[in-house]
C-alpha cells in the first residue's frame, strides 16, 4: 500500500541532505587524517589539542543542543500558521538565542582553566598548551549555536538542503588550515611536537582555521535564511512573544542533555584509565598495544556515519512531518509516518552495520598510522559498537515524536532511566583489566543502543497505542537475513584477500585495505540488494526511488 512508505517529497529532501551529510563525512575523515600527519594520533599535543577541540561542541551539546535540535522545530511550524508567518516569534527566539549563546561562549572561554581541569584528564604540564588552544576555540559554542538555531528555522520551513551542506565549508576551511599547517610549521614525523617545541604560530594555524570552519558554517546559513522573506529583526520581546511553551519543552530537554551527557563524562573518565595504563603494557615482555579513548572515539566517529548520513537526514524531514501530524490531532498520520520512516532508515542501517563489522580491520588500517596492531585493536572495538548501529538510528527517530509533540519530559524521564543503566555498565568496564576497558565500554554502548530501542517502544506505545511494530519488526527481521547472507560473502571475499592473517594483503598496506574494502564492500552490496529482492522487501523501492530518479535525469 502507498502509505506504507515514505512519501517521493520526503525522500527527495532526505536525499538532498543525504548527499550534503555524505560529502561532509568523507572530508571529516580527510580532515582526520591530514590532522594525524601534521599532528600525530598518539602524540601528547595530540591529546592536548582533541581535549580542548572536542569541548566547545559538548558544551553547547550540554547546555543548549536539545532546545534547538529538538524543541524549535514544532514551536517555529506553529508560529507559522499566524498572519505574520512566524515573524515575530521567530525574530524573539533568535534575538534572545544568540544574546544567550553570546554570554555561554564568553563565560565559557573566560573559564577555560577550570573547566579543562574539571572535565580532562591533562596534568599540569599539559594545561597551559590546553588553556591557549581553549581560548581560541570556545567562542566556537556561539557558532555552533547559531548553525542550529538558524539551520532549524530554515528546516521548519522547508529549506532542508543548505543546514547539511553547511559543514562541507566546514571541513573545506579545517582542511585547508591543516595544509596551511604542514606547509608553514611542518608534521610530527619531522618535528616530534610537544608543549615545549610548540609554537604561537602553529597555535594561529591550527586552532584559528578550525574556529574559521565553524564560524563559515554559520555564516552561509544567512544567505538561505533571507531568501526565506520573513523580515526578521532584532527582538528583545518575552512576553506575548509565544514563548511559554517554549521555555516549558526546554527545561525538560535541557535535563535530559545534562543527563546525557554526564554519562558520556564518565564513559570518559572510564575509558583514560585504559590510556593512561599504556606505558606499562608497552613495557611489557612482549610489548602490548591495548585500546584507549581515542579508539573508542575514533570507532564511535565510524559507527555514527550512517545514523549522520541516512537516519540525521531522513528524520529531520520526518520531524517536520510529525510536528504537523500533532499539530492538527493526526494520530493516524503519526503512527504511518513513524513506521515508513523506521523502515526505510532500516535498509540502510542494517546494511552499513554488517559492512562495519566484516571490514573492521582494513577501514582501520588508514586511521592506524599503518601499525597492523594498532588496526586490530581498533578494528575489534569498532566491531562491538557497529553491531548496534540500527538500534541508534531507531532510538533516534523514535525519540522525535514526542519532542514534535511538544513532549520535553517523557525523553527526560527515558534518559534518566538509560543513564542509570549506562553508567552501571560504565563502572563494570572500569572493573576490567585495562587492556579490556575500552572493549567493555563498546559492549556498554551496544547494551545501552538496544535497552533504549525497547524502552522507547514502551513509553511510544503508551503515547500512540499500536504504531505498526510489528510490521516493522518483520522488515528489519529480513533486512537483517539479507545482511548476514551479505556479510558472509563478504567474509569470504575478505578470506581471500588474507583478510584473517597478519601477513595477509588486505593488512600489507593502505592501498591493500583500499583493495579489500571495495572488492568486498561491493560484493556485500550487491548481494544484499539481490537478497531484499529476494526477500520482498518493499522498503528497498522507496529507499532507493530518489536516487534512481536523479540518475535517469
Amino acid at each position: 500500500m502507498a502509505e506504507k512508505n515514505i512519501a517521493p517529497s520526503t525522500a527527495r529532501s532526505s536525499a538532498v541532505m543525504a548527499a550534503g551529510t555524505l560529502v561532509s563525512r568523507v572530508l571529516g575523515l580527510v580532515r582526520t587524517a591530514l590532522l594525524a600527519v601534521a599532528i600525530g594520533n598518539t602524540g601528547l599535543v595530540t591529546d592536548i589539542f582533541s581535549s580542548a577541540n572536542v569541548l566547545p561542541n559538548f558544551i553547547y551539546l550540554l547546555l543548549a543542543g536539545g532546545v534547538f535540535n529538538a524543541v524549535l522545530v514544532p514551536q517555529i511550524i506553529k508560529a507559522s500558521k499566524q498572519p505574520d508567518r512566524g515573524r515575530e516569534f521567530v525574530s524573539s527566539i533568535m534575538t534572545l538565542s544568540l544574546l544567550g549563546l553570546a554570554v555561554l561562549a564568553l563565560a565559557a572561554t573566560l573559564a577555560a582553566p577550570w573547566i579543562l581541569r574539571l572535565v580532562t584528564s591533562l596534568n599540569e604540564s599539559q594545561l597551559p598548551l590546553g588553556t591557549i588552544f581553549a581560548y581560541w576555540l570556545f567562542p566556537q559554542i556561539f557558532f555552533y549555536g547559531a548553525y542550529a538555531v538558524i539551520g532549524q528555522t530554515l528546516n521548519a520551513n522547508g529549506r532542508f538542503g543548505a543546514y547539511m551542506w553547511a559543514p562541507v565549508v566546514n571541513n573545506i576551511i579545517a582542511i585547508a588550515g591543516i595544509l596551511l599547517f604542514i606547509t608553514l610549521v611542518g608534521t610530527q614525523e619531522a618535528n616530534s611536537f610537544s608543549p615545549e617545541n610548540w609554537t604561537s604560530t602553529a597555535t594561529l594555524v591550527l586552532a584559528g582555521s578550525t574556529t574559521l570552519g565553524v564560524v563559515l558554517q554559520a555564516a552561509v546559513l544567512l544567505i538561505p535564511l533571507r531568501k526565506l522573506g520573513l523580515g526578521l529583526r532584532p527582538s528583545f520581546r518575552v512576553r506575548g512573544a509565544g514563548l511559554g511553551q517554549t521555555v516549558k519543552v526546554a527545561k525538560w530537554t535541557i535535563i535530559t542533555m545534562v543527563v546525557g551527557n554526564g554519562a558520556y563524562l564518565v564513559y570518559t573518565k572510564v575509558a583514560t584509565i585504559a590510556s593512561d595504563a599504556r606505558p606499562t603494557y608497552a613495557a611489557m615482555n612482549p610489548p602490548e598495544i591495548i585500546a584507549g579513548h581515542l579508539n573508542l572515539e575514533t570507532a564511535t566517529m565510524f559507527y555514527m556515519i550512517p545514523h549522520s548520513v541516512i537516519t540525521l537526514s531522513l528524520a529531520t524531514v520526518l520531524f517536520n512531518q510529525l510536528s504537523h501530524a500533532f499539530t492538527e490531532g493526526d494520530l493516524d498520520g503519526v503512527r504511518k509516518t513513524m513506521s515508513s520512516g523506521l523502515r526505510a532508515i532500516g535498509v540502510a542501517t542494517v546494511f552499513c552495520s554488517a559492512v562495519l563489522v566484516v571490514l573492521a580491520g582494513p577501514i582501520s588500517m588508514w586511521f592506524s598510522g599503518g601499525s597492523v596492531a594498532s588496526a586490530a585493536v581498533q578494528g575489534q572495538v569498532l566491531v562491538l559498537l557497529a553491531i548496534s548501529t540500527p538500534f541508534l538510528s531507531a532510538t533516534f527517530l523514535m525519540n522525535r515524536a514526542f519532542y514534535a509533540d511538544e513532549d520535553g519530559k517523557t525523553p527526560m524521564i527515558m534518559q534518566l532511566m538509560l543513564s542509570a543503566f549506562g553508567i552501571a555498565l560504565a563502572i563494570g568496564a572500569a572493573a576490567l583489566p585495562a587492556n579490556r576497558i575500552v572493549f567493555g565500554l563498546a559492549i556498554a554502548y551496544s547494551l545501552g543502543n538496544l535497552a533504549s530501542v525497547l524502552v522507547s517502544h514502551i513509553f511510544l506505545t503508551r503515547k500512540l497505542g499500536g504504531y505498526g511494530a510489528g510490521e516493522i519488526f518483520d522488515a528489519h527481521v529480513r533486512m537483517a537475513i539479507a545482511a548476514l547472507g551479505s556479510a558472509a560473502l563478504g567474509s569470504a571475499a575478505l578470506g581471500l584477500l588474507g583478510g584473517y592473517s597478519a601477513d595477509g594483503f588486505a593488512w600489507q598496506s593502505l592501498v591493500g585495505s583500499l583493495v579489500s574494502l571495495v572488492v568486498c564492500g561491493s560484493l556485500m552490496a550487491v548481494s544484499y540488494f539481490y537478497m531484499l529482492r529476494l526477500l520482498r522487501v518493499q522498503e528497498l523501492d522507496a529507499f532507493l526511488a530518489p536516487l534512481v530518479a536523479k540518475l535517469r535525469r
